[in-house]
């Protein structure tokens, strides 16, 4: 047997913005995967078996007065996901992972050459961060169902409506469009796009 067979390439999982902000938001309601969470920790204790690095990635817009604001307490994993000791926990105010952090020199320290995406926004946080990563070298695998979106309003549309406006317009695009379309723009092009189960055979 050839003894290269069995070293695995050094991996790490970026669990993005899978944080209590978005539930504390009406349009919550609507999310394509209100229960991530779950699916997420599937990743999560998959990858420490394998002995990967996770990383956690918060959003934070300090001074903003939104969910986002971190003197409001919400900036924090989703309840039944637990960083561990040694695991970096990287705080952001970019939409992708590695512009206002240190994301690319700690995947550096670690000779790590392949990243799996996973976390909220699918087309904007995670999408983002994965064209960023394939832009600087990174094998990137997206897990397409363990990310979750909410509809968007049209861009002509009136800001602030209640959700029920916003779900009864025609033009608001809906979850199933936004996260087909984000396979379509990644796949092939700027990542491998897998689902939980493909990506830990259980």
């Amino acid at each position: 047997m050839n003894p290269t067979q069995n070293i695995r390439t050094p991996r790490a999982l970026l669990v993005i913005d899978v944080q209590e902000s978005f539930r504390q938001r009406e349009s919550w309601q609507a999310a394509s995967d209100p229960e991530i969470a779950a699916k997420v920790a599937r990743l999560v204790d998959h990858s420490r078996e394998r002995g990967d690095l996770v990383v956690w990635v918060l959003h934070s817009e300090p001074g903003s007065g939104t969910v986002f604001d971190p003197a409001l307490g919400h900036n924090r994993p989703i309840e039944g996901l637990d960083p561990q000791e040694g695991e970096p926990v990287l705080v952001k105010t970019s939409h992708n992972a590695f512009t206002t952090t240190n994301l690319q020199q700690l995947l550096t320290e670690h000779g790590i050459r392949e990243v799996v995406a996973c976390g909220i926004k699918t087309e904007q946080c995670v999408e983002t961060t994965s064209r960023v990563a394939c832009d600087f070298g990174y094998d990137v695998t997206f897990v397409v169902d363990a990310t979750a979106t909410e509809p968007i309003p049209h861009p002509d549309a009136p800001k602030d409506r209640p959700l029920a406006e916003v779900l009864a317009d025609p033009r608001t695009l809906p979850t199933d469009q936004i996260i087909a379309r984000t396979v379509y723009a990644l796949a092939g092009r700027f990542a491998t796009v897998t689902t939980v189960k493909e990506l830990t055979g259980s």
